[in-house]
């Protein structure tokens, strides 16, 4: 296990992504380095990059984490219960990104690399990450390219993965208690340990290098539509089922919290703005019944046959 070279590639991923997404933007992000003492529940490092009321970007965070524990939080170990109690060495990039216009998608995505210590044993050492989309107002045109530019990452990686990620990011960025999915999905895996530590490692940079070519055509191309408070208050609607499903669901923000991690980064990835209603549904022929009946379902995007490009 060299953790080294995956520190390395990640604290450069999360300054290319950020150059490239204030270039977007035309405003910095805030730099916030942070470090835990030796000796703690939890010791380690990371440096948090926020963008709050920029011109593209209402509130964004690209976050960089490296920590070490004593005891594996219940999970990171619910697939591999025999190795609760073990030490643990932990480090990942994360970011999301929540735009003003609501015709521009939030998007997320994540890299990482877990390693167990158990006493006496090996170090045991597993990748996970993926990058997902959630659409306001959907456009085939988006979707298509956002799947396509997943695929074409895992595509050296093997055949099989693209449709098993994709699968599988369907099933998890599900809201059980609502029978709905976030968003248009993308690809996700988890306690990845397939072919040892360099295929784990070689796949979190093919996905992390793909993120700016998957997400910022589409900033590009939607940036411009005029929208107004119809359409702001039906993407404070939905942000509310993003912030439902980081706090109910995510396994990612539930380890950083049982783990004692830092509660202002964790938090990073909350929208700005949310509104609930009680008991609502958009009215029928609408767009914003479209986005349910269109978009917030599996689709083969990848797949599909091109839309016009006005779309």
């Amino acid at each position: 296990m060299n953790s080294q070279a995956v520190r390395d590639y990640l604290l450069g991923l999360q300054q290319r992504v950020v150059s490239a997404l204030e270039a977007a933007d035309g405003n910095a992000f805030l730099s916030d380095g942070w470090s835990r003492e030796p000796g703690g529940r939890l010791e380690g490092d990371g440096l948090s990059r926020l963008i709050e009321g920029g011109s593209v970007f209402e509130r964004g965070g690209v976050n960089f984490s490296h920590v070490k524990g004593r005891v594996l939080p219940p999970s990171a170990t619910q697939h591999r219960p025999e190795l609760a109690g073990a030490p643990f060495e932990a480090m990942g990039v994360s970011l999301v990104l929540h735009p003003h216009n609501p015709f521009v998608p939030t998007v997320h995505m994540n890299v990482r690399m877990f390693a167990a210590l158990p006493a006496n044993a090996p170090a045991v050492t597993w990748f996970g990450g993926g990058m997902d989309l959630t659409p306001y107002y959907g456009y085939e045109r988006d979707a298509q390219h956002f799947h396509r530019v997943c695929r074409d990452a895992l595509q050296p990686h093997g055949e099989a993965l693209y449709p098993r990620f994709k699968a599988w990011c369907d099933d998890y960025f599900f809201l059980k208690h609502r029978n709905e999915p976030r968003g248009i999905g993308g690809i996700f895996f988890d306690d990845f340990a397939e072919g040892g530590f360099d295929k784990g490692f070689a796949l979190i940079q093919s996905v992390g290098d793909a993120f700016l070519a998957a997400y910022l055509p589409i900033v590009e191309r939607r940036q411009g539509y005029a929208y107004g408070e119809r359409e702001r208050d039906f993407q404070a609607y939905r942000r509310g089922r993003y912030v439902e499903f980081n706090l109910v669901w995510d396994r990612g923000t539930l380890f950083g919290l049982q783990s004692g991690g830092r509660t202002e980064s964790i938090l990073m990835s909350m929208p700005p703005q949310v509104t609930w209603r009680y008991d609502w549904a958009p009215e029928p022929g609408t767009p914003e019944a479209r986005l349910y009946s269109d978009f917030l379902r599996p689709r083969d995007w990848a797949d599909e046959t091109s839309t016009p490009l006005w779309l």
